[in-house]
This record gives C-alpha cells, sequence and structure tokens, in this order.
C-alpha cells in the first residue's frame, strides 16, 4: 500500500469514529469510557496522518 493510500484510509477511519463520537455524544445516556475510547483512537489516528504526511 501506498502512502498516499494508507493516509487516505487513515482519514476514512478518523471520519468515522468522528461520526461514531457525535452519535454517541447525542444519545440520552452518552457511555462516557466509550468516548473516552473513540476519542482516544481519533487522536492516535490524527498523530499517526501528521506523522506520514511529513514523512512523505
Amino acid at each position: 500500500m501506498s502512502l498516499f493510500h494508507r493516509i487516505n484510509a487513515l482519514k476514512l477511519k478518523h471520519a468515522h469514529l468522528e461520526n461514531s463520537i457525535d452519535r454517541e455524544q447525542k444519545r440520552p445516556l452518552p457511555d462516557i469510557s466509550t468516548l473516552h475510547h473513540l476519542k482516544r483512537e481519533k487522536l492516535f489516528l490524527k498523530e499517526e496522518i501528521l506523522k506520514l504526511s511529513f514523512a512523505s
């Protein structure tokens, strides 16, 4: 997989996580643990995207 495709795949997963976070926050009783996990994973992806972007 090329670097370009890897970055795009990570961006797609990042957007999916953002949607999951939005859905969880809109629930009547959002699960804080789930939100924490999703946000941590989203941050990890963002850092990975930035690292790969600067590496190219």
